[in-house]
Protein backbone atom coordinates (compact mmCIF):
# COMPACT_ATOMS: atom_id res chain seq x y z
CA UNK A 1 0.00 0.00 0.00
CA UNK A 2 1.26 3.84 -0.97
CA UNK A 3 1.53 6.24 1.34
CA UNK A 4 -0.83 7.85 -0.79
CA UNK A 5 -3.37 4.60 -0.48
CA UNK A 6 -2.92 4.40 3.13
CA UNK A 7 -4.09 8.34 3.54
CA UNK A 8 -7.25 7.33 1.59
CA UNK A 9 -8.03 4.92 4.02
CA UNK A 10 -8.85 5.85 7.37
CA UNK A 11 -5.45 7.21 8.15
CA UNK A 12 -4.99 10.99 8.33
CA UNK A 13 -1.88 13.26 8.76
CA UNK A 14 -0.99 15.34 11.40
CA UNK A 15 -0.68 18.80 12.11
CA UNK A 16 2.43 20.39 13.41
CA UNK A 17 1.39 20.88 17.07
CA UNK A 18 -0.06 17.30 17.09
CA UNK A 19 3.75 16.40 15.47
CA UNK A 20 5.22 18.45 18.57
CA UNK A 21 2.80 16.92 21.36
CA UNK A 22 3.26 13.26 19.85
CA UNK A 23 7.45 14.05 20.21
CA UNK A 24 7.06 15.52 23.54
CA UNK A 25 5.32 12.29 24.42
CA UNK A 26 7.91 9.81 23.24
CA UNK A 27 10.56 9.24 24.12
CA UNK A 28 12.07 6.27 22.17
CA UNK A 29 13.03 5.92 18.37
CA UNK A 30 14.77 5.12 15.47
CA UNK A 31 18.01 6.88 14.41
CA UNK A 32 18.89 6.26 10.75
CA UNK A 33 22.00 7.19 9.52
CA UNK A 34 23.55 6.74 5.97
CA UNK A 35 26.54 3.81 5.39
CA UNK A 36 26.73 3.17 1.93
CA UNK A 37 23.88 1.53 0.11
CA UNK A 38 22.10 0.24 3.09
CA UNK A 39 21.51 2.86 6.09
CA UNK A 40 22.29 1.91 9.79
CA UNK A 41 19.72 1.96 12.31
CA UNK A 42 19.71 2.53 15.60
CA UNK A 43 17.27 2.54 18.55
CA UNK A 44 17.36 6.16 20.35
CA UNK A 45 16.49 7.86 23.41
CA UNK A 46 15.56 11.22 22.92
CA UNK A 47 14.40 14.22 24.41
CA UNK A 48 12.62 17.33 22.28
CA UNK A 49 13.01 20.91 23.08
CA UNK A 50 9.61 21.53 21.64
CA UNK A 51 10.63 23.55 18.55
CA UNK A 52 13.40 22.22 16.14
CA UNK A 53 15.53 19.77 17.68
CA UNK A 54 15.46 16.32 18.84
CA UNK A 55 18.46 15.61 21.39
CA UNK A 56 20.55 12.62 21.94
CA UNK A 57 23.37 11.28 24.64
CA UNK A 58 25.61 7.97 23.02
CA UNK A 59 26.87 5.91 25.77
CA UNK A 60 30.11 5.16 24.12
CA UNK A 61 31.66 1.73 24.80
CA UNK A 62 34.97 0.01 23.45
CA UNK A 63 37.47 1.98 21.53
CA UNK A 64 35.14 2.17 18.79
CA UNK A 65 31.81 3.31 18.27
CA UNK A 66 29.62 3.01 14.16
CA UNK A 67 26.77 5.46 15.48
CA UNK A 68 29.46 8.16 16.76
CA UNK A 69 31.58 7.69 13.59
CA UNK A 70 28.89 7.60 11.06
CA UNK A 71 26.99 10.62 13.18
CA UNK A 72 30.21 12.98 12.76
CA UNK A 73 30.53 12.27 8.78
CA UNK A 74 26.47 12.35 8.34
CA UNK A 75 25.30 15.62 5.93
CA UNK A 76 22.25 14.19 6.90
CA UNK A 77 19.95 11.59 8.78
CA UNK A 78 16.19 10.72 9.48
CA UNK A 79 14.32 9.63 12.55
CA UNK A 80 11.39 7.88 13.18
CA UNK A 81 9.09 7.90 16.35
CA UNK A 82 5.80 5.66 16.31
CA UNK A 83 3.12 4.53 18.62
CA UNK A 84 1.35 1.56 18.33
CA UNK A 85 -1.60 0.91 20.17
CA UNK A 86 -3.59 -1.46 18.38
CA UNK A 87 -4.14 -2.10 14.59
CA UNK A 88 -6.52 0.78 14.75
CA UNK A 89 -5.12 3.29 16.81
CA UNK A 90 -1.19 4.00 15.66
CA UNK A 91 0.53 7.40 15.11
CA UNK A 92 4.09 7.65 13.62
CA UNK A 93 6.17 10.73 13.00
CA UNK A 94 9.30 10.63 10.57
CA UNK A 95 11.85 13.40 10.20
CA UNK A 96 14.74 14.67 8.48
CA UNK A 97 17.67 16.42 9.20
CA UNK A 98 21.25 17.24 10.68
CA UNK A 99 22.83 15.58 13.18
CA UNK A 100 26.14 17.47 14.94
CA UNK A 101 28.01 16.80 18.18
CA UNK A 102 27.26 18.95 20.52
CA UNK A 103 31.04 20.72 21.47
CA UNK A 104 31.00 20.19 25.57
CA UNK A 105 32.31 24.41 25.57
CA UNK A 106 29.03 25.45 23.67
CA UNK A 107 27.40 27.67 25.93
CA UNK A 108 24.18 26.19 26.63
CA UNK A 109 24.33 22.87 24.76
CA UNK A 110 24.56 20.31 27.39
CA UNK A 111 21.58 22.33 29.32
CA UNK A 112 19.42 21.70 26.47
CA UNK A 113 20.10 18.18 25.92
CA UNK A 114 19.96 17.35 29.69
CA UNK A 115 16.38 19.57 29.40
CA UNK A 116 15.36 18.03 26.35
CA UNK A 117 16.06 14.70 28.03
CA UNK A 118 13.43 14.61 30.62
CA UNK A 119 10.93 12.45 28.86
CA UNK A 120 13.74 10.14 26.86
CA UNK A 121 12.61 6.54 27.47
CA UNK A 122 16.17 5.28 29.42
CA UNK A 123 16.74 1.31 29.24
CA UNK A 124 18.73 -0.05 32.32
CA UNK A 125 21.21 -2.35 30.48
CA UNK A 126 23.16 0.27 29.66
CA UNK A 127 23.69 1.17 33.42
CA UNK A 128 26.13 -1.59 34.31
CA UNK A 129 27.76 -1.94 30.73
CA UNK A 130 31.67 -2.00 31.13
CA UNK A 131 34.00 -0.39 30.38
CA UNK A 132 32.48 2.87 29.04
CA UNK A 133 34.28 5.64 27.67
CA UNK A 134 32.25 8.34 28.01
CA UNK A 135 28.98 10.02 27.01
CA UNK A 136 28.67 12.89 23.72
CA UNK A 137 25.75 14.49 23.32
CA UNK A 138 24.18 15.32 19.54
CA UNK A 139 21.05 17.24 18.66
CA UNK A 140 19.34 16.11 15.52
CA UNK A 141 18.28 19.63 13.60
CA UNK A 142 14.81 18.96 12.60
CA UNK A 143 14.08 20.20 8.66
CA UNK A 144 11.32 18.43 7.58
CA UNK A 145 8.31 16.16 9.32
CA UNK A 146 5.37 14.10 8.21
CA UNK A 147 2.88 12.72 10.93
CA UNK A 148 0.42 10.20 10.07
CA UNK A 149 -2.18 8.71 12.80
CA UNK A 150 -4.94 5.95 12.66
CA UNK A 151 -7.67 6.48 15.25
CA UNK A 152 -7.13 8.35 18.78
CA UNK A 153 -8.85 11.71 19.73
CA UNK A 154 -9.74 14.31 16.50
CA UNK A 155 -7.67 16.97 16.13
Amino acid sequence: MSADELLESSATTMGDDRIRAFLTEQGVGTLALPDGDIPYLVPMSFGYDGESALYFAFLLFGSESRKETLSERAESAAFLAYDARSPHEWRSVSLRGRIEAIDEDEEGGWAALREAMENAWHPDLFSAAEPMRGVRGYRFRIDEWTGIRQGGPSE
